[in-house]
């Protein structure tokens, strides 16, 4: 009768050890990802405290209410602030019906055919292109070709392309996150394919799409390329609200490019170091709230 005998622990320890060649250049790589965060994190705050330290002093009350003045100190954000806003309002509203839709439709009705991966490539591949490109889409089209002009509603619709790709893919990811049970216990119970993904679909992924939404904001509240090239304008009195589709329009990043560009110090350090300040805190006021949005429907799952 042969016997068997079982390893030992050394033995089976051994087995699953790495070799030695392994772990020393897993341990590179961690200290060379570590030394690049570091450098970032560096760089990233030394450029922080250097706008905060020049600008600080110029935010107040008046620095968000006043028009662009040729005088520094009388000099505010007003006009760029409400066409942030009013481009943010209109953006969110053109974006979410259309992405959202266009997202359940590739991930819940679109058949599984040649044309629509072509689609999904397309889609996956607008979201890499360079934002000037869109800004002179939307200048071709929408003050050339449909005679919008240099107005809001054309800023709007320019920023709309640009974030929507992002959109569809976000929303998409979304969509499949929701378990499958989901829908087939909707199935089971006699609704429709259109009811289950409005209904049961749709409601479970609405916290994810929002998280994606958002951060698409943020992107575009800082882009300045596509709605310089589609015609913001410079004007001190370029005051909008959303409603006001026709008139002409400007954002915060203009502005600030507007007081880079000027000869006087005080603009080019002081007054566009308070307009970056007002910019950054929009963006993590947006930022915060994906990350809020996020953490409640983790709690809630």
């Amino acid at each position: 009768m042969v016997s068997t005998s079982t390893p030992t622990r050394e033995r089976v320890d051994q087995s699953f050890r790495a070799p030695v060649g392994d772990t020393i250049r897993e341990r590179f790589t961690q200290f060379v990802l570590l030394i690049a965060t570091c450098v970032a994190l560096v760089v990233l705050v030394t450029l922080l405290v250097d706008i905060v330290r020049d600008g600080a002093s110029g935010l107040s009350l008046n620095f968000l209410t006043q028009y662009t003045s040729r005088i520094a100190a009388n000099s505010g954000i007003r006009a760029g602030l409400t066409g942030t806003l009013s481009l943010m309002f209109l953006v969110a509203l053109l974006t979410f019906p259309l992405g959202v839709g266009a997202a359940l439709y590739l991930e819940e009705f679109a058949p599984r055919n040649l044309w629509t991966r072509l689609l999904e490539t397309n889609i996956n591949n607008l979201a890499g292109v360079p934002s000037i490109v869109y800004g002179l889409l939307g200048l071709s089209v929408f003050v050339y070709v449909l005679g919008f002009g240099r107005s809001l509603i054309t800023g709007a619709l320019t920023l709309t392309l640009l974030v929507l790709p992002v959109v569809i893919v976000a929303s998409r990811e979304a969509f499949r996150a929701v378990p499958r049970e989901i829908r087939d216990g909707g199935l089971a119970l006699g609704a429709t394919p259109l009811q289950v993904a409005v209904r049961q679909t749709l409601p479970a992924a609405v916290p994810s799409i929002l998280t994606g939404m958002i951060l698409s904001l943020s992107r575009a509240i800082g882009e300045t390329a596509p709605i310089l090239v589609a015609g913001a304008v410079f004007s001190r009195r370029a005051d909008n609200a959303p409603w006001h589709l026709s008139e002409s329009y400007t954002a915060i990043p203009i502005q600030i490019f507007d007081f880079v560009k000027r000869p006087q110090e005080e603009f080019q350090i002081g007054v566009a170091s308070a307009a970056i300040i007002v910019l950054m805190a929009l963006l993590l006021v947006m930022n915060s709230a994906a990350i809020i949005i996020r953490n409640r429907y983790a709690r809630n799952r």
